[in-house]
């Protein structure tokens, strides 16, 4: 396999490059290091991801990957993951995780025409924002067990439940829901996708606060909320194998290895300037290990997340669930490892935030604290790793 990229290729990465590189200029202070927190966390950052997103939109960034017929470009695949890998390497905002990493692509393959030109349009322009109506209290990585439900009543659906987990439902416009239209079936079966707005009558959303005071997550009521028929998505009871399409959309990014290359280079700048004993940490045979370890496991996360890129073109947007979960759990383990290293390395130091003694500005110190939740969040690993034995080795159920 040649991993070179073209001509064309890396013309149009440094394209992104200069971009993302012009644009991060006018990030506000408020936005910090990026992700969900520099996004969600505060209203200026979440400004600064809007403001950035209708750039993106008004050059066709958005949506270039997606088919002709659905107003994109039918771009090859592999120039998204160079969209991303260039977006990530700078931690510039502007592309709506739940909206044009998971809701985008769901109605790609299963909305009607009408749906399509509705939904899709604004957000290839990069004017709504998502949150993800998934998880329940009772129903997190075995999601098919949520009781939130969905009965049709005339034209229309009546939302009744509650969702936990909801990243950034208080500044999102809409969500799509994974709803219960047959409360007589089990599991799986009797599930069916919406688009709903989070500003209709009967929704409350409350927050979930870090133990910081960080402000992400939340509680998302619904009391006899009302939605037109037309935004089932898909067909009435078959969301299930929709929802599991989708979850692969969300597991498949290469973010995790961007992010974990960029905080290797600081942490590698750092151990060549930093003196421990006289010695720079450099010098230190078991700091070497541990840093090239981490580089061999970025080089074949890497591997990973390009293979997903080329299952996609091959095989369409829907493909082996199990490719996108050797990936999340890959790249979310990864995630832990970098942290504990650099802490390890770092010493009392790696407690420091705040402070002009913390290394690599105390970004460790968030990284660490969140990680763990990085296994959990969109499936958990053992979850993954179930994945990956049953759709990807062919291992029986027990």
């Amino acid at each position: 396999m040649d991993f070179k990229l073209t001509e064309k290729q890396k013309a149009l990465k440094r394209e992104f490059d200069q971009f993302f590189e012009e644009v991060m200029k006018d990030a506000p202070p408020e936005y910090g290091r990026g992700g969900l927190e520099g996004v969600y966390a505060t209203p200026e950052g979440f400004e600064f991801h809007l403001q950035v997103s209708k750039k993106l939109g008004e050059k066709g960034w958005l949506s270039r990957a997606w088919p002709k017929e659905c107003g994109g470009e039918g771009a090859p695949l592999i120039e998204q993951l160079l969209f991303n890998e260039s977006r990530e390497s700078h931690r510039a905002p502007g592309v709506d995780l739940f909206g044009h990493g998971m809701f985008a692509p769901t109605l790609i393959i299963a909305a009607n025409d009408e749906q399509k030109e509705r939904l899709l349009t604004p957000l290839a322009k990069g004017k709504v924002s998502y949150c993800q109506g998934w998880s329940e209290p009772d129903s997190g990585s075995d999601l098919a067990s949520l009781q939130t439900t969905a009965i049709k009543d005339g034209d229309n659906y009546i939302i009744n439940g509650q969702k936990i987990w909801t990243t950034g439902g208080h500044r999102a416009e809409c969500m799509f829901l994974l709803a219960r239209t047959n409360p007589e079936e089990k599991r799986g079966k009797g599930l069916s996708v919406f688009h709903l707005r989070m500003d209709l009558p009967g929704i409350t959303v409350r927050p979930i606060l870090y133990m910081d005071g960080k402000h992400l997550y939340n509680e998302v009521f619904f009391k006899d909320v009302k939605i037109p028929a037309k935004d089932l998505i898909g067909t009435e009871n078959e969301g299930w194998k929709l929802t599991r399409d989708t979850m692969n959309f969300e597991r498949s990014g290469v973010g995790f290895f961007v992010e974990g290359r960029e905080d290797l280079k600081e942490l590698v700048d750092y151990v060549k300037t930093t003196k421990r004993n006289g010695k720079y940490l450099a010098e230190d045979p078991i700091i070497r290990q541990k840093i090239a370890k981490l580089f061999i496991d970025l080089e074949v996360g890497y591997t990973l997340a390009y293979k997903i890129a080329w299952l996609q073109g091959k095989g369409g947007l829907s493909f082996a669930a199990s490719a996108a979960s050797e990936a999340k759990v890959f790249g979310s383990e990864l995630a832990e490892r970098i942290a504990n290293y650099a802490t390890e390395i770092m010493g009392l130091y790696g407690q420091l935030s705040d402070s002009k003694w913390a290394p690599m500005n105390g970004s460790m110190v968030e990284s660490y604290q969140f990680c763990m939740g990085i296994t959990v969040a969109a499936g958990s690993s053992e979850i993954q790793r179930n994945i990956i034995a049953w759709t990807g080795l062919g291992l029986p159920r027990f």
